[in-house]
């Protein structure tokens, strides 16, 4: 990518300065990292062969790149769903804590929130993320998508209504955060039933996501009692201890078996208590994870 050419170089200059946007609004589109680094990857290959001269905006131009990039994997994406094997859940992103702190970006990246973003068309999803996330006006966001802005302006208001009728409901105090985790760890290490049903809220919600390659409940499991039962008998309460991690913007647990990351737990968190958990165990999802977490110890 930007290695094959010399840092000096404008092109790559450009690019290196708004790589992390354009992987988070590829991202953001996609849930999947991996994806987003394709995208990447061919947002380089076309920016390369950019006449910067003509390019009054290089921020404009790179987003307006990976957005069509992004769409056309989106649509590849999609179809490959339809024949996924039980609940497909976002590659999990590891996040530092200071994303976190950084409301609007943690809650659009959640677990919660890119699932949303799942029932938008395509062109839903790219205007969406483009103008709420990111602020980017109607203009950008009309050549970035090839509609009109006043096309776009509909666009905008259908979908910020579908995903405010459908978003998680609220913020979350740090203290009830890290209480709600700690709560939640000490009860599924320990397979205390009565634990579990005192942090899951009534209308909890587990899916679990192995791709049909690794063990997962091919349907959602709705109801604290429903989830409390599993995640006792769940191999979670007598493996090894889980590592708390922060994970698209939000708290998770991480479950590691033979040095492997085996499965990422995260947590919804709404008023002290946990209303959505989301476990990925598909291993091709959790390979950027493992190098991630082996290049941080």
């Amino acid at each position: 990518m930007a290695g094959t050419t010399q840092t000096g170089d404008p092109a790559t200059r450009a690019f290196v300065a708004h790589r992390n946007l354009l992987f988070t609004v590829a991202y953001e589109m996609l849930g999947s990292a991996a994806d987003a680094e394709d995208v990447l990857q061919e947002t380089w290959l076309r920016w390369a062969g950019v006449d910067l001269d003509a390019v009054q905006n290089q921020r404009a131009y790179l987003v307006r790149i990976a957005t069509r990039q992004a769409l056309i994997r989106l649509r590849t994406l999609d179809r490959r769903k339809e024949t996924y094997v039980g609940p497909w859940l976002p590659e999990p992103l590891l996040t530092a804590p200071d994303v976190a702190e950084d409301v609007e970006l943690a809650d659009s990246v959640s677990m919660a929130m890119l699932l949303v973003l799942e029932t938008l068309t395509p062109t839903e999803r790219a205007v969406f993320v483009l103008r709420e996330v990111f602020a980017l006006d109607y203009d950008e966001i009309a050549e970035a998508v090839d509609k009109n802005p006043a096309a776009v302006r509909q666009i905008a208001h259908r979908a910020r209504s579908h995903v405010g009728a459908r978003r998680p409901r609220g913020d979350v105090s740090a203290a009830e955060t890290r209480a709600a985790l700690g709560a939640f760890q000490r009860a599924v290490e320990t397979g205390d039933l009565q634990g579990l049903l005192d942090i899951l809220a009534p209308d909890v919600v587990f899916l679990g996501d192995g791709g049909g390659v690794a063990q997962a409940a091919l349907s959602p499991i709705v109801g604290a009692d429903s989830v409390a039962a599993l995640l006792a008998g769940s191999r979670l309460a007598s493996a090894a201890p889980l590592q708390p991690a922060q994970v698209n913007g939000s708290p998770a647990l991480v479950l590691r078996l033979d040095g492997e990351v085996d499965t990422v737990l995260a947590l919804r968190i709404d008023e002290g208590l946990i209303t959505g958990l989301y476990a990925v165990r598909n291993p091709e999802k959790l390979a950027r994870m493992e190098r991630e977490t082996e290049l941080r110890r």
